[in-house]
């Protein structure tokens, strides 16, 4: 098979390169001056094979380098070599029509649609959807309202990543979720796997009073730019990207493996190379499950130009990100086997002359204002006059069809029929006049919400735990439900405090950056083993980014409401002031101070009162 086009694609080095992967892979037809052949799929449909020229050589080429280099491509790389899950959805309409689940590796592979297997936590898929910037219309809201209802469990899950996942689908029914959801406009493609997830904005973008720049066409051509681009699927590993622009609710960008946080140049500072204006910081590396924020790169961005660096910076992690261990396969270990030096050189040869980042101090540029804890739920005021937008508790990010309906009711009664998703898994409702939001508020509550929190609630945020993981040790969902109902029906508190509860080491609840955080664990009780967490304190995000420190190992679910409870109340006793946060007292005392201190905090069981 000869194709002299894509045959001048490859330089002498690449062709040697695949020469010897072809080789590898069993097959003899790769020599210099030839194109390279296509695989066989592996039994899957006709005609659904890897192409090796085009989007996916970048790819190949890495695999290539790494087996050249003596490493072994761990399973996952071999699958995606073997067969471009973007190419499956035939066999996917097939094993639907035959009402199978996937196997092996294409259980892995089906995950690029958005679809995944979550046996055996539930014998069903679990739907995860992408929506940028965390912005939904109630059109959509009611679609998958609709679609969670006729084809999966009756409700949907908001996640800390401000998106919506649908569980409980059945194996004859992925097709119907995804056809269903590409008539609304929503193109899972991409959103699990490998590949780039939904892109992460300021939630209150456009309507904030404090914002720098409103993210939502950023977020927004990130979005479009990684479905149009094949050759952005596939990477070493899954990949974040998060926009801030300065709001009044954090993006927590710096959890991502990019951030991009707004700053203003002012006229002191500025220079002929960065004139005054607000531009983006970009940081790298961001990863808290593996304990490291997004760290300054030094370089300062046009807004038009985060998306071309982004790119960039995705092309140089494909090229050389580990393919061979799964655990080292995020971008933070590349950066920390090269440093950022190296790194920011591959990413300007990467650019070329397409633009030439500027480097500017850090201290030379003003940063956005502090974000407030809990503007994301309540009545807040927006930049618009007389216009206002409602953060709606969504309790441990869980939302029937029913309730899904009503918001968009209200959204479109009462504001504009736009609904926003925050990554503290609750939604706001803007743009609602002041004479209207009293309206708002009723029908909130009619629909079994509320726009109240206390400031246990309004923090808490769980992955989907065991109930729907199988990854998770713990049923994270109802043993945070289990604290907030304990804790508020004993304590009040003038000061948030965020709790989250993570089912295993992935940490999709970024149980480092709590003020409390759970992991889950299996904890031993004479001998049995039951369901538990090690408890972590102390953590932060943004200016007050630090990772949390452990305090107790192996607690059993059932005692963690009363420890929760015992360590609020030893703060409100010991705290230096009442405006100190939990975070800031947790962090001035050692791990063994804080529980020598919890320790001594006596509760009667009858009256649940501190008694010394």
């Amino acid at each position: 098979m000869t194709d002299t086009a894509n045959t001048q694609a490859f330089t002498e080095e690449q062709t040697q390169y695949l020469a010897g992967f072809m080789a590898g892979a069993g097959i003899a037809q790769a020599a210099a001056g030839m194109s390279l052949p296509v695989l066989n799929n592996g039994g899957g449909a006709p005609g659904a094979s890897v192409t090796i020229g085009g989007p996916d050589a970048i790819h190949h080429e890495a695999m290539a380098r790494t087996e050249a280099a003596g490493g072994k491509l761990c399973k996952e790389e071999l699958a995606k070599r073997e067969k471009n899950a973007l190419d499956m959805w035939d066999e996917m309409v097939a094993r639907a029509g035959e009402g199978a689940f996937p196997k092996g590796t294409d259980v892995f592979l089906t995950k690029f649609h958005g679809m995944f297997y979550v046996a055996p936590a539930q014998d069903s898929y679990m739907c995860r959807l992408r929506f940028h910037g965390g912005v939904i219309n109630t059109h959509q809201l009611r679609g998958v309202a609709d679609l969670a209802e006729k084809y999966g469990g009756g409700y949907t899950h908001v996640t800390t990543r401000a998106n919506l996942q649908i569980r409980e689908i059945g194996p004859s029914d992925p097709i119907h979720v995804l056809t269903g959801l590409a008539d609304l406009g929503v193109i899972n493609r991409g959103s699990g796997g490998d590949n780039l997830r939904n892109i992460t904005a300021s939630p209150t973008a456009g309507i904030d009073p404090q914002e720098l720049i409103d993210t939502r066409p950023l977020a927004k051509a990130m979005h479009h730019h990684i479905l149009n681009h094949r050759e952005l699927y596939g990477l070493p590993r899954k990949f974040n990207i998060a926009f801030d622009g300065g709001g009044i609710v954090s993006a927590v960008a710096d959890t991502n493996d990019i951030s991009f946080i707004a700053v203003q140049v002012e006229e002191s500072t500025a220079t002929d190379a960065a004139p005054a204006g607000v531009y983006f910081r970009m940081g790298l590396g961001g990863i808290t499950g593996h304990q490291d924020f997004a760290r300054d790169t030094g370089v300062l961005l046009k807004p038009d130009d985060c998306v071309p660096i982004a790119e960039a910076v995705i092309r140089v992690f494909i090229k050389h990100g580990d393919r061979t261990d799964r655990k080292k396969a995020r971008l933070k270990y590349l950066l920390d086997k090269w440093g950022f030096e190296k790194f920011m050189e591959e990413v300007r040869a990467e650019l070329g002359e397409r633009l030439t980042p500027v480097t500017f101090p850090l201290e030379s540029c003003t940063l956005p204002q502090r974000v407030d804890a809990q503007a994301h739920i309540g009545v807040h005021p927006q930049k618009q006059d007389g216009m206002s937008y409602v953060g709606v508790v969504v309790p441990v990010g869980r939302l029937t069809c029913e309730q899904m309906r009503a918001i968009a009711a209200i959204a479109d009664t009462y504001g504009s029929g736009d609904v926003r998703m925050t990554v503290w898994q609750n939604v706001l409702i803007p743009d609602v006049p002041g004479e209207k939001v009293d309206a708002v508020k009723a029908a909130i509550e009619a629909a079994g919400l509320d726009w109240r929190a206390s400031s246990f609630r309004a923090g808490l945020i769980a992955c989907t735990g065991n109930a729907g993981c199988k990854f998770a040790a713990s049923d994270t969902k109802s043993h945070a439900m289990a604290i907030a109902e304990h804790v508020e029906a004993r304590l009040e508190l003038d000061t948030p405090i965020n709790i989250h509860l993570t089912g295993c080491h992935h940490s999709c609840a970024q149980h480092y950056i709590g003020d409390i955080g759970l992991l889950g664990a299996n904890v031993e009780r004479g001998d049995d083993m039951v369901q538990g967490y090690h408890v972590y304190l102390g953590g932060g995000y943004g200016p007050d980014a630090q990772i949390a420190k452990e305090v107790y190992r192996d607690v059993a679910h059932d005692e963690l409401p009363v420890l929760v409870e015992r360590m609020v109340r030893g703060y409100l006793s010991h705290r230096a002031g009442d405006d100190e946060l939990f975070r800031d007292f947790t962090r001035r005392h050692a791990a063994e101070e804080l529980r020598e201190m919890f320790a001594k905090v006596e509760i009667d069981a009858s009256t649940q009162e501190v008694q010394s």
